[in-house]
């Protein structure tokens, strides 16, 4: 946990290095990227760092005004209004960072009483919620009571039964949802959280690594119509529980355990929980234990289901129609749904409902639910309505910042829009939470080429390929996968097993759309091979779905073969296409 964000160019590093320093000594938490985790995807990161400081100090430069991630990072500090600009040099400031007021610090040696430098320093206190160093002269500001802080780690599933998973995890995500809704506690995101699945962890270690004071584990049997939950709180400093119970309860019971867990976690820290995070706490969309249990299970199928497999988007569809013919008035039910069939018709052109009518039957029960929005966002840029969109789903990101499905529709949207800089921090964010999801970890490393960030590339490829060979193991004729699986091996180097896999699916899955297209960005990107991207794209035109098709004059991967005649001769059937 930060009080300052710094954000900079990398040519003014020593000067980021010093103006962090200045503001260390003034009793300030500082965080700047020279302290990234060797473990951890960068744009993930950077998007919680942002997320968790009070103040971002954005150092404008010449080569800062030309950085995509300057700029990306400076525009969500400005949304959340904790912007506080200066620069270095004078160069002109983007489109809309010129209206905002920026101090100057031109030559800049380290004065205190420069006016530039009181200007950021009292910008900085005033985010902060610290006394001003011009009120008080002669010691530096006192440190603000900090927020109790937790992560929440998943419970372990100790069922008889694996296949339960799907209920231990439900439960955790929501004490997660729980803990968040308490304003004195700050609560780890659960992409974050979910990163320690199934691993041996050394709990003061998670502490340190995560800066959190507090962690909880624990643990959930489910059998017929019981459930044992046991739950720890853990000082993170020292190693000693704070609190431990152990639950034992029917199923029907499961809403008010979860509010009784929660309620002994704030008590544990002796926090206070007003009235309202009370009542939001209890709300739970539902009132049927049935209709939970489906929804839960439904979600786990998204997140841990078989990407690419037909039956995936469907099977969510009638768990989640079951949930909402038990309770009618389930929003979380009717908004998956819609997710799940827009996925179908987006994606894979597929007919029926794109889930425009269960997604408004979700804003209709919940106004405040973040992820209906995004579905809305999804069919609205369909229709080429774009500017709706974007406003569509940067008010789902407002709603909820953290939510897979709001992510997916923006990194998606983002990087059609060639904004590779915020697509790639929402693909980080997505592929976190699931390493069931091969296709975030391929677009994310198309992305990152784009931005001319090829270690960051590279590795994204590597997940990308780790994650796929998994997939294709257990499901031969996957053909998304084996798509991304292409594509990260071509862009590895591993150019004849790229080939080999191309032949082979082609075989196996000759009409898949989707995975005919990202091959042809493989021949394109990786593969000069201009001729074969071509007559792979032909058939996207013919009979793919137009956001394939729409792909072909956004996609940077055919960036290489733009001038190339035989690309340049397919544009008119693209634009005819997207008439229709």
């Amino acid at each position: 946990m930060s009080d300052v964000f710094v954000s900079y160019a990398r040519s003014t590093e020593a000067e980021a290095q010093r103006i962090a320093e200045a503001l260390r000594s003034l009793g300030y938490q500082v965080w700047r990227d020279d302290e990234l985790p060797a473990h951890r995807a960068y744009g993930e990161v950077i998007e919680e760092r942002l997320r968790q400081a009070k103040a971002v100090l954005v150092i404008w430069s010449a080569e800062a005004v030309k950085s995509e991630w300057v700029q990306s990072e400076a525009d969500r500090a400005r949304n959340d209004h904790k912007l506080v600009q200066l620069t270095l040099d004078g160069a002109p400031l983007p489109m809309p960072f010129d209206r905002i007021q920026c101090a100057d610090l031109s030559g800049w040696n380290g004065d205190v009483d420069a006016p530039g430098w009181r200007k950021v320093a009292a910008s900085i206190a005033e985010l902060t919620a610290r006394a001003a160093p011009a009120e008080a002269p002669s010691a530096a500001p006192a440190a603000g009571p900090r927020r109790h802080s937790i992560c929440v780690l998943p419970f372990v599933n100790i069922s008889d039964d694996p296949q339960q998973e799907y209920f231990s995890d439900g439960i955790s995500e929501d004490i997660i949802t729980d803990l968040s809704k308490v304003s004195a506690l700050s609560v780890v995101a659960r992409n974050t959280a979910f990163t320690f699945k199934g691993k041996s962890v050394d709990v003061t270690q998670i502490a340190r690594q995560l800066g959190v004071g507090h962690v909880l584990e624990g643990s959930v049997r489910k059998a017929g119509n019981r459930v044992r939950i046991t739950a720890q709180l853990i000082d993170g400093a020292v190693g000693d529980h704070v609190w431990a119970e152990r639950y034992d309860r029917d199923l029907t019971d499961i809403f008010a355990l979860q509010d009784e867990i929660s309620r002994s976690i704030v008590a544990a820290l002796k926090l206070k929980l007003l009235p309202a995070e009370k009542k939001a706490i209890e709300q739970r969309g539902t009132a049927s234990a049935e209709a939970y249990n489906l929804f839960l299970m439904a979600r786990h199928h998204l997140d841990t289901g078989n990407m690419g497999d037909p039956r995936r988007e469907p099977t969510i569809v009638r768990l989640c129609r079951r949930a909402t013919e038990i309770d009618p008035g389930y929003a979380r039910a009717w908004a998956l749904m819609g997710y799940a069939q827009g996925i179908a018709a987006y994606n894979y052109g597929r007919a029926g409902d794109d889930g425009s009518a269960a997604t408004e039957r979700a804003i209709e029960i919940d106004p405040d639910l973040a992820e209906p929005y995004a579905t809305r966002a999804r069919a609205m840029k369909s229709r080429g309505d774009t500017a709706a969109a974007f406003a569509e789903i940067e008010h789902a990101l407002r709603l909820d910042p953290d939510s897979n499905e709001v992510n997916s529709v923006a990194a998606e949207m983002y990087y059609d829009a060639r904004r590779f800089a915020d697509a790639v921090v929402c693909f980080a964010k997505v592929a976190a939470a699931s390493e069931a999801d091969y296709s975030s970890p391929g677009v994310m490393m198309s992305a990152y080429l784009a931005l001319g960030d090829t270690e960051n590339a590279r590795r994204a490829g590597h997940m990308a390929l780790e994650r796929v060979e998994k997939v294709v193991a257990n499901d031969h004729s996957n053909g998304a996968a084996m798509a991304t699986g292409v594509n990260a091996l071509a862009a590895l180097g591993e150019t004849e097993r790229a080939r080999e896999w191309i032949d082979r699916a082609l075989l196996m899955d000759p009409d898949n759309p989707l995975m005919r297209y990202n091959f042809a960005c493989a021949l394109a990107v990786h593969l000069a091979d201009a001729d074969g991207a071509v007559e792979l794209l032909k058939t996207t035109i013919a009979d793919g779905p137009k956001r394939l098709v729409a792909g072909i004059l956004t996609d940077p991967d055919f960036d290489p073969i733009r001038d190339d005649p035989i690309f340049k001769a397919l544009l008119p059937a693209v634009e005819t296409r997207l008439a229709r």
